[in-house]
Order: structure tokens, then C-alpha cells, then sequence
């Protein structure tokens, strides 16, 4: 596919800022009712196919996602909690790493701090093996860690802190929480079903670099399903999810 980043801004189409302009000037209401119009058009259920979808790349129009979940557009956040799941609705991660909304006509560049959901509420069913953990993210998808929805834990640089992630859809995660990352690390237990309690971790391996590690994972954490598992971990779904030592 030709990468048409100098057309940026020049597409008729396209809302975003002039290729090689000054800083974005904050979006007016038009500007977003003319963008909610065009992904509001996206024919079919929510979330949308975007998977199966491959239209040609169409730039940048200063969508962000920031660290914290908030959805930014040319600047300024999107205060509109429906627009958002709209966004949501039609996003994906590529292979490359990359993140985008997505249309059967066009694919547009979503810049993501770190991950394009949060999980902020988490429900607890059942105990060890048979325990079944559902996450509710910020535009309300609900998930049940498992072989579909596999949850990794990676170490964050300069803290040590541990912080976890879930598999929402395609290659989709959401981080969790603080609040809710203290309340995960409380069902942390051995292999054989002995509780470890919350703890901190100083370091200590991860389980996958990213969501595409993740997916590959899926398979992998079903054979993790057994009893008598060495190490620590969680369980959710029939699914033991090591965390680092």
C-alpha cells in the first residue's frame, strides 16, 4: 500500500491541518460534527469489522489517545463520552504497531500513548481455576480475561511497578487501572491454588511484548490451564496468567 503521508490535509475529505502547517488551531464543533458524520456512516453492528476492512491510509488528523484514556482531536479533548465509543468502535492496531479508525473507504492515524482502553471495573466470579475475572473498560466494553481475552503483565520502566494488561478485540488492550491493578494483584496465588496476596513486584519477566504477543499467547495460556502450575499467577476463564516474580 503507497504510504500517502504528504497527503496529509489535502484530501477534500479530510478535516485535519494543512501537510507541513504551523501548529493545529483547537477544533471547531463543525470540525467534529463533519468527522462524527463520516464514522457515524460506517454501515453494520458496533464494534465495527475493521478487521476485515482494508482501505488505503488516508494520514493524520490529530487524533490522540492519551496515557490516561482521554481522547484528544487537533489539541483539544473530546468531552462527548458518546463520540468517543463511537472512535472506539471503529479502531484497530495494525502489525506495524500503529493504531487507526478505520472505514471500508478510508484509515486515518490514531496516536496512542500507551493503550487505547482503560479497565476500570473489575468483577470477580468463582475461585482458582473456576475464577472468572470480567474487566469493564472506559467506553464499556466488557470482557472476561480468558483464551479470547488473555491478560499480560508487563514491568514499568524506572517504578518496577507491575501493570497489566487485557485483550479487548483484534489486537485492542486495555491497561488497568491503578485502582483496579491493586485489586487484581489481591487474587495473585501459586499454581496449586495458594493465595499470595497483593504484592509488589521490583522485577521480574513479562508475559508477551504487546497485544500481538498476546494473541500468539491465546493458545499457549489454554495449555496453562492444568493443575499443580509452578510460579505465580491469576486465574480467569480456565486460563493461568503467570505475573512477574
Amino acid at each position: 500500500m503507497p504510504d500517502n503521508r504528504d497527503q496529509t490535509g489535502r484530501d477534500a475529505g479530510m478535516v485535519g491541518a494543512e501537510a507541513g502547517g504551523g501548529p493545529a488551531a483547537t477544533p471547531r464543533n463543525s470540525d467534529l460534527s463533519a468527522l462524527e458524520a463520516r464514522f457515524d456512516a460506517v454501515p453494520g453492528r458496533r464494534p465495527a469489522p475493521v478487521e476485515r476492512w482494508n482501505p488505503p491510509y488516508c494520514g493524520d488528523i490529530g487524533m490522540a489517545i492519551l496515557a490516561d484514556g482521554t481522547w484528544h482531536y487537533r489539541g483539544s479533548p473530546i468531552a462527548r463520552p458518546a463520540l468517543v465509543k463511537l472512535f472506539a468502535s471503529v479502531l484497530r492496531r495494525d502489525a506495524d504497531g500503529r493504531h487507526y479508525l478505520v472505514t471500508p473507504v478510508e484509515k486515518v492515524d490514531v496516536a496512542v500513548a500507551d493503550a487505547p482502553f482503560l479497565a476500570v471495573e473489575l468483577e470477580v466470579g468463582g475461585q482458582g481455576a473456576d475464577q472468572r475475572l470480567a474487566f469493564r473498560t472506559n467506553v464499556d466494553d466488557v470482557v472476561v480475561a480468558g483464551v479470547d481475552h488473555p491478560l499480560r503483565f508487563a514491568i514499568e520502566p524506572g517504578t518496577g511497578g507491575i501493570k497489566p494488561y487485557v485483550l479487548v478485540r483484534g489486537r485492542l488492550e486495555a491497561l488497568v487501572c491503578r485502582s483496579v491493578t491493586h485489586d487484581l494483584l489481591a487474587l495473585v496465588e501459586d499454581g496449586d491454588g495458594r493465595a499470595a496476596g497483593a504484592r509488589e513486584a521490583a522485577g521480574g519477566r513479562t508475559t508477551g511484548a504487546g497485544p500481538d504477543a498476546a494473541a500468539r499467547e491465546r493458545t499457549s495460556a489454554v495449555a496453562s490451564s492444568g493443575s499443580g502450575e509452578a510460579g505465580f499467577g491469576i486465574w480467569s476463564g480456565g486460563c493461568f496468567f503467570p505475573v512477574p516474580e
